[in-house]
């Protein structure tokens, strides 16, 4: 699926569009921005609660093209800038992590 697909799939508000048209090749959840850095596959959606600047810093690290901020979080307007920059997707959902993970897993991706 690509990071416009799964935008639309999840609904929500996207505060970023990225590259709408990049493949995901999976997901990953976490807050812990030291958990990310080690586990998260590149080209992976990120599902988190995070909403600040150094989230891009991460993802920009992990080629991760699509940041999911989950439980009605709001990424600031200086995440946002960042993101344009770099090319990053940013989707704000109101669902929890866990449930925002369910969906994706039922889309098809792994995690």
């Amino acid at each position: 699926m690509t990071v416009g697909e799964i935008c639309v799939a999840l609904g929500g508000e996207v505060q970023c569009e990225g590259d709408n048209g990049r493949e995901i090749t999976g997901a990953t959840a976490g807050d812990l921005l030291s958990f990310i850095m080690g586990t998260a596959p590149e080209g992976a959606a990120w599902v988190t609660v995070q909403a600040h600047l150094n989230v891009a810093a991460v993802a920009v690290l992990k080629d991760l093209p699509l940041i999911i901020i989950a439980s009605g979080r709001k990424a600031p307007d200086d995440l946002i800038e960042r993101c344009k920059t770099e090319n990053i997707a940013i989707l704000s959902v109101p669902e929890t992590l866990y449930a925002t993970c369910v969906k994706l897993a039922g889309l098809g991706l792994k995690g």
